[in-house]
């Protein structure tokens, strides 16, 4: 539970590393990773971020600064036990692909771009279809047909949340034919 006492990673530090791990002291009470120790981004750099899998140790990241810098078709950023973020960049004039996942649900977010998602219970009945745009979010159950169409005239980024992971640890397709 939040309270005014305990505050939690700002989205406006990163993690640095240090060196020495005895000094416990921290007067915001603020989480910290046993290897890293915040520190302002003030001056920092995103284009120095390497997009590659950081799971499953704790992380924290600007997914829209990250999601639009992707230029693969699938980047998988951080996979654990439960969950999977991945990072996706459709063409123009292209589609993830009608698929259906039995035993996972999945989160997209749309970061940039515009598309079409369809969705249904039967692969020859996608009864659902909504249009979706930049801050748009849309949540597919467990055993949904679905597919995302890119109907803009930019790339599509976007992220996703597969939980449980559905994808091998590290998991980079270029294009939608590596995939």
């Amino acid at each position: 539970m939040y309270t005014s006492y305990q505050t939690y990673p700002c989205p406006y530090y990163m993690n640095k590393q240090y060196y020495n791990s005895d000094i416990t002291y921290d007067s915001y009470n603020t989480y910290h990773c046993p290897y890293y120790r915040n520190m302002s981004m003030k001056n920092s750099n995103f284009s120095e971020i390497q997009l590659k899998d950081y799971g499953p140790e704790p992380f924290v990241v600007n997914i829209d600064t990250a999601a639009k810098r992707n230029n693969n078709f699938r980047t998988v950023l951080w996979t654990g036990d439960h969950l999977q973020l991945t990072l996706m960049s459709i063409p123009v004039g292209g589609e993830i692909g009608l698929e259906n996942h039995p035993n996972l649900d999945q989160f997209i977010r749309i970061e940039k771009g515009q598309g079409l998602v369809k969705m249904g219970a039967r692969k020859d009945l996608l009864d659902f279809q909504r249009r979706v745009y930049d801050g748009f979010a849309f949540i597919i159950p467990a055993n949904t047909w679905h597919n995302l169409i890119n109907t803009g005239n930019t790339p599509l980024k976007l992220y996703s949340i597969y939980a449980p992971p559905q994808h091998p640890y590290g998991t980079i397709h270029v294009t939608k034919e590596d995939e």
